[in-house]
């Protein structure tokens, strides 16, 4: 029973619960509850109105415009734009998780399946995977839900017209009127073989992240022991900065290396994804550098923290976090600059993301080198027992 008066297992009690809390809301309180809200989609509108008979204009293509924009059970911002280059150019600037194409023959389309030689028009959905997997599987699906409801309640429109003017349907063009409208699926920038559902950029800047987190100690371990042995502190700083930048290349090359001969990853440019890759593991080793230099190894338990509360955000689309977690994490982790960085490099082509804040710890890299440190820069001097009378 005396285990149980120990003042230190209810403190470790305590603890435990506390690790809990905030390992807890690392891992699941970002994921557990995320929903898309706002998933910015295109929209494009060619659908020519066709006259009916009686006179009057049939337009469907306004109609599929306003049933989607006005519904709010749809996790999307519509942008409606002219023409379908326009779509795939914001698709390519990854402005759009997804597009829509309404095309010309829509509503002449329809109105012929009543006749000997019916056209079947086709609704295109391109979900722009490259950007996040997730949400182009939203796109897709929540597109198709909708397209689906449309097909019914044309159907139900077109019989009402068809049997107006002829009394009765045939079996043709009932058939034909099953499914007034083809969906088609398109996927642009698609991840490639292996790439881990499209997660691989997150998983790169995992690697890396811990490649660069442990070159800092040891080459903080080294620096240590050569200014103990003599050297200026600054030149240390200088050396231990290019020695980082040399080992993370070498790790980012062995990365690469590694994840396309041992797991098969397809990469549609090897050569600017690693010199990506060592662009970030170098702004993460500097950036790392700088705080293991000026508070020494009490940044490790930061920079664990700091990868733990980002990692479950890497692979997700802004868009499904909550505003919380988008205001206080997502918005300044620089883990997921990285992250979004290599998706543009390794699925959209182009080094444009490759503005590298790394002289910014460069600079406080080097500074750190002027730190006073008393214990080996400056000796004490010696105090005796003699005072001045």
């Amino acid at each position: 029973m005396k285990m149980l008066t120990q003042k230190i297992m209810w403190q470790g009690l305590v603890l435990v619960l506390i690790v809990l809390t905030v390992f807890g809301v690392a891992m699941m309180g970002t994921v557990l509850g995320s929903k898309p809200k706002e998933v910015p989609v295109a929209l494009v509108i060619l659908d020519q109105p066709a006259e009916l008979p009686t006179g009057e204009t049939f337009a469907v293509g306004e109609m599929i415009r306003e049933k989607l924009l006005s519904s709010p059970a749809m996790p999307f911002v519509w942008h409606v734009v002219d023409s379908e280059e326009k779509a795939r150019d914001g698709l390519d600037k990854r402005e759009y998780y997804g597009a829509m194409v309404i095309p010309a023959n829509l509503s002449s389309g329809l109105l012929s399946l009543a006749a000997h030689s019916p056209i079947h028009p086709n609704v295109r959905i391109i979900a722009n995977e490259g950007m996040n997997t997730q949400a182009s599987m939203v796109v897709r699906q929540a597109m198709g839900q909708a397209m689906n409801m449309i097909n019914g309640e044309l159907l139900q429109q077109l019989l009402g017209q068809i049997g107006q003017q002829t009394g009765q349907i045939p079996i043709e063009t009932a058939k034909a009127l099953m499914t007034p409208v083809n969906v088609q699926e398109e996927v642009v920038h698609p991840p490639g073989v292996n790439n881990a559902a499209g997660n691989a950029p997150g998983l790169f800047t995992q690697i890396i992240w811990i490649g660069s987190m442990v070159t800092g100690v040891v080459l903080l371990l080294a620096s240590q022991k050569a200014v103990a042995a003599g050297s200026r502190r600054w030149t240390v700083s200088a050396l231990q900065a290019i020695g980082g930048l040399a080992i993370v290349g070498i790790a980012s090359c062995f990365t690469i290396w590694m994840a396309s001969s041992w797991y098969g990853m397809e990469l549609a440019n090897a050569g600017e994804t690693w010199l990506f890759l060592w662009l970030a593991g170098s702004a993460f080793f500097l950036f790392q550098s700088s705080l293991l230099n000026w508070i020494g190894f009490r940044a490790i338990p930061l920079l664990v923290l700091l990868m733990f509360f980002s990692v479950p955000l890497l692979n997700m689309a802004p868009e499904f976090l909550s505003q919380t977690t988008r205001d206080w994490i997502y918005s300044w982790t620089p883990l997921r600059f990285a992250a979004g960085g290599l998706r543009e490099v390794m699925y959209f082509g182009g080094l444009d993301a490759a503005h590298s804040v790394a002289g910014g710890f460069l600079v406080l890299l080097l500074s750190s080198g002027f730190k006073a440190n008393q214990a080996t820069d400056a000796a004490p001097n010696s105090v005796t027992g003699d005072t001045i009378k």
